[in-house]
């Protein structure tokens, strides 16, 4: 159905007797209420009725109001970001009405100075190269000759250039021969109707205030102890019997300010009454800026009685309900006052959670018709508002510099013993004390362990962060690797913040998408809606479409989770209004992936088995083609996604029947393209895992070592699913291992079935190189599995590719969490290292000691550069804490990383504990071969 009004309607209203006041046909448009619960005009004329799926299938149509283009880009906004706009304009908050306005402004005007940039500038920001990590140490000044070729393409050149004008050249040259294929992109106008209405001048770091107002008083003139009011509860569900208290905290970040405070306990009901002060050790005027007040309902249980004779007294067990946090100063840094009614999150009890959650969201659980609520007040201090006073202003006092123990000798060996170990984050009283008196020393000889000074802070003395934020004014910039640590949640002050960000300024795009994914968790911890982390991300995607296609989709993955929707929402529609024409394209892949799903469903739901005939049928469909074919690849967006091959498609065999989808590549002569759709899997996951190798990769290649790894794409696009690429030419090892073997039991056992499979694959000459790709990726995943602690890895785990490359996939198991069966541990190994692996390794000769010995080196080298490198690493996975990944949930999951990187130990004992491993790995192999056989026999998967 097109959604114009049609001819036909009019000839027929001419018969009406009202048909005379109508007006001109293109003054009307049909309406529905749409998906998002909002009244939708249904401009558009190739969308169909399925594709809009109108509530009770009614159409209605109304004169035309308001801006036209205006009410099309909102509600392809709404369709494309799966959060209607309405939600947030129902919201009516000032906040988020602010931040929507301004960010509006800067995107758009982002988008107009984009649209005035000269052509090659503009070629570069829409296709920017993907350039191979390289080690370019060469001292020789004399140019380089590189042939540059074309992915999935016959096409190249040659280029000659200095080494030092390598990547720019190279992507000039690249850019300009393939100008003729997309200059055309450039002239369509209509996606250049963008309009600044008023230029928004925007200013990074920490929003300037307090130009403060007659009857307003500075927040450090009140020493006085700060307090709030507990009025009351509603919708609390808990066992008649039971009673129920609140406990209440001030954070800074990870740090307790003072003593937590706990309510009175009073009888469950529905609407539990308190009506209660609840006064904190700390006066108001030392309260920092970012000062989090975090709560815990639960229910107090009274535990069983014990034995006589026994001198225990009964106890009682605290039982989590819900738990919420709210910040003490508004986002204009106004201390709170009058009645707040916080909307709770659910609590899940288990061993290791604290009734208190200051790591969790500042935003009130939207669910407000089911969420326990707690009503509080802030008091009312005095007549008129409260500001915290900024340290940037000359009326402030620089407090009494420290007094500095030059003489003591033992104090500097002491404080180089602490900044020298890595793994040093827990420190004594007197350690505390000697950082704080150090703090200039620390600054100007070891000022890559900022984070250490940060963390012994007093945040809750104004004294002493008037001291730090002066101090961090002076502190040289650090490089990305440290600098991503002071991006966790314990560092929430804005001075912290905006100083980390202008060190990531200095990252490279290539650089930054590496990072994008933590760098997108952290902004959970972000406590207002602007901050500056959210412009840095916003200002590189709309100068890069490379990043701002994953920044898109890494927010997009997780807008149905309701403690980040609105954020996550509001950045999302802010990207799209500062690029209209890459939103065009994102819609053709978001089109895509609901096609999948549906036919995913299609496929699980069968009354009766389904058939891939069935499959291939529906695929065939024209509104199927019409949407699976012609879009970049989610996975990739220098891929281009032909026409679908309906007849290659076909489902697998496992639980979720994942789809396997091919494509003709647009290149002549270029081999098919296939992605593999996942709906029912977390694929977050496997998609940390993969980047951890890529990084590993990038590392090793620029210190001239290429392990020929396959990273291959992965993307989480939504609620447990995704996309992963499918790696073309490859098979399982226990799909060789039983093709060439008549039993399931002894497939594992065949140390030639590798062998002999690659051998069938790369005739005569092709042999030795087919080996030396495998010893290379051999070498790689031992280290990376290793060091990631990946678990879970049988032979339906671990593929090859025909030109012999192994690579593992599956990931849902790491940092040590190894697969355990009654109490067991099936993985007993360190990593996977089999004697069919070192018969391939030796080119099949039992005497070939010096092709495993290489291995071996090849080996210890990729671990000491990871060694080198593993603070990063650390950093990284601290920053994916926020993700919410069952196996990564506090620093505790994060010290097996720690042991395996040999965090605080030297090179030397690093690689001697690493020697050790390795020893083990292939003393104790015969383990893996019998878990294999176990993994052969449960499923016999020959074809």
């Amino acid at each position: 159905l097109q959604f114009f009004v049609p001819i036909m309607v009019w000839k027929n209203a001419r018969n009406e007797a009202l048909f005379n006041g109508l007006g001109d046909p293109e003054g009307y448009v049909f309406t529905c209420i749409n998906q998002t619960a909002v009244r939708e005009e249904l401009e558009e004329e190739s969308r169909r009725i399925r594709d809009v799926r109108p509530f009770m299938c009614v159409l209605r149509l109304v004169a035309r109001e308001g801006d036209r283009v205006e009410k099309l880009t909102n509600t392809q906004i709404s369709l494309l970001i799966g959060k209607g706009l309405h939600e947030f304009e129902a919201q009516k908050n000032h906040e988020v009405n602010e931040f929507r306005s301004k960010m509006r402004s800067f995107c758009e005007e982002k988008a107009q100075k984009r649209q005035g940039l000269p052509w090659q500038q503009w070629m570069e920001y829409s296709f920017p190269c993907d350039l191979e990590p390289c080690s370019a140490k060469s001292k020789n000044k004399k140019k380089i000759f590189i042939n540059v070729k074309f992915e999935a393409s016959d096409e190249s050149f040659m280029l000659q250039q200095e080494p030092q004008d390598l990547p720019l050249a190279l992507m000039r040259s690249a850019l300009k021969k393939k100008a003729t294929v997309f200059r055309s992109l450039r002239q369509e106008p209509e996606d250049y109707t963008l309009q600044v209405n008023g230029r928004w001048e925007f200013i990074f770091g920490k929003h300037p205030l307090c130009q403060f107002k007659q009857n307003t008083s500075s927040l450090w003139a009140i020493n006085k102890p700060f307090n709030i009011h507990l009025l009351q509860g509603s919708r609390v569900n808990a066992d008649e019997g039971m009673k129920v208290s609140v406990r209440a905290g001030l954070y800074h970040g990870s740090e307790l300010l003072c003593k937590v405070v706990t309510s009175s306990e009073v009888t469950v009901c529905s609407e539990p009454l308190w009506d209660q002060k609840l006064d904190f050790d700390i006066n108001v005027a030392d309260l920092p800026r970012m000062s989090r007040l975090c709560f815990a309902l639960y229910a107090i249980i009274e535990k069983a009685k014990k034995p006589r004779g026994t001198k225990k007294k009964n106890k009682k067990a605290d039982c989590p309900i819900a738990w919420v946090n709210t910040m003490v100063f508004d986002h204009k840094d106004q201390l709170k006052t009058g009645e707040f009614l916080l909307s709770t999150w659910p609590s899940v009890p288990d061993d290791k959670s604290e009734l208190l959650n200051p790591m969790g969201t500042v935003e009130k659980n939207p669910n407000v018709d089911s969420a326990a609520g707690l009503l509080i007040r802030f008091p009312n201090i005095l007549p008129h508002p409260l500001y915290y006073p900024p340290l940037d202003k000359p009326h402030l006092k620089r407090t009494t510099p420290f007094f500095r123990f030059v003489s003591q000798k033992k104090m500097y060996t002491k404080l180089k013993e602490i900044m020298d170990n890595k793994n040093h984050t827990e420190f004594f009283e007197d350690e505390k004390e000697l950082l704080w008196k150090l703090r200039t020393d620390i600054r100007d000889c070891y000022p890559e362990s900022l984070s250490k000074l940060l963390l012994i802070t007093k945040w809750n003395k104004r004294e002493d962060v008037v001291q730090m934020v002066s101090l961090l004014e002076s502190w040289p910039e650090l490089p990305a690797i440290h600098a991503l640590e002071l991006l966790d949640y314990s560092f929430p002050d804005p001075a912290i913040r905006s100083f980390t960000i202008r060190c990531l300024r200095k990252l490279s795009d290539d650089e930054l998408l590496q990072y994008l994914i933590q760098l997108v968790q952290v902004l959970k911890y972000e406590s207002y809606l602007d901050c500056v982390l959210t412009t840095f991300l916003l200002e590189r995607a709309l100068a890069n479409r490379r990043i701002g296609h994953f920044l898109f989709w890494y927010l997009r993955s997780e807008i149905h989770v309701a403690s980040v929707s609105l954020r996550f929402g509001l950045i999302l529609e802010a990207y799209c209004r500062g690029n209209i024409h890459h939103m065009k394209v994102l819609t053709k892949q978001n089109q895509a992936l609901v096609k999948m799903k549906a036919l995913n469903d299609f496929v699980k739901s069968g009354s009766q088995k389904m058939t891939v005939e069935d499959l291939r049928l529906c695929v065939k469909q024209e509104s199927y083609m019409e949407a699976l074919s012609d879009l970049l690849s989610p996975l990739n967006p220098s891929v281009i996604l032909a026409e679908i091959c309906a007849d290659k498609c076909r489902f697998m065999d496992s639980k979720m029947k994942p789809l396997w989808l091919m494509y003709r590549n647009p290149w002549p002569h270029a081999d098919m393209l296939g992605i593999i759709f996942k709906n029912g899997d977390d694929l977050r996951q496997d998609m940390l895992t993969l980047q951890m190798i890529q990084l590993m990769e990038n590392l090793w290649k620029k210190e001239g070592l290429d392990l020929r790894m396959i990273p291959y794409g992965c993307l989480s696009t939504g609620n447990k699913m995704g996309l992963i690429e499918v790696v073309k030419n490859s098979d399982t090892i226990a799909n060789i291992q039983l093709n060439s073997s008549t039993s399931a039991a002894t497939a594992a056992f065949n140390k030639d079935a590798l062998l002999n499979w690659l051998k069938s694959k790369n005739p005569e000459d092709k042999l030795e190189q087919a080996i030396e790709e495998f010893t290379l990726s051999c070498a790689g995943y031992c280290v990376a599995t290793y060091v990631l602690g990946i678990g879970d890895r049988h032979n339906d785990n671990i593929m090859i590719r025909e030109t012999g490359q192994l690579f593992h996939i599956d990931f849902g198991h790491f940092l040590g969490n190894f697969k355990r069966k009654l109490g067991i541990n099936r993985e007993r190994v360190p990593f996977i290292l089999t004697y069919d692996f070192v018969h391939v390794i030796q080119q099949g000769k039992t005497n070939n000691s010096e092709k495993f010995e290489r291995f071996r080196e090849y080996c210890e080298r990729a671990y000491k550069i990871l060694c080198r490198n593993g603070t990063l690493f650390v950093n990284l996975f601290a920053m994916m804490k926020a993700a919410g990944l069952p196996e990564l949930t506090s620093f505790k999951d994060i010290q097996y990383l720690k042991d395996s990187l040999a965090l605080g130990k030297s090179e030397d004992e690093a690689l001697k504990n690493f020697k050790v491993k390795f020893t083990e790995a292939l003393r104790e192999s015969w383990k893996t071969k019998v878990n294999w056989m176990m993994h052969s026999l449960a499923k016999d998967n020959r074809p």
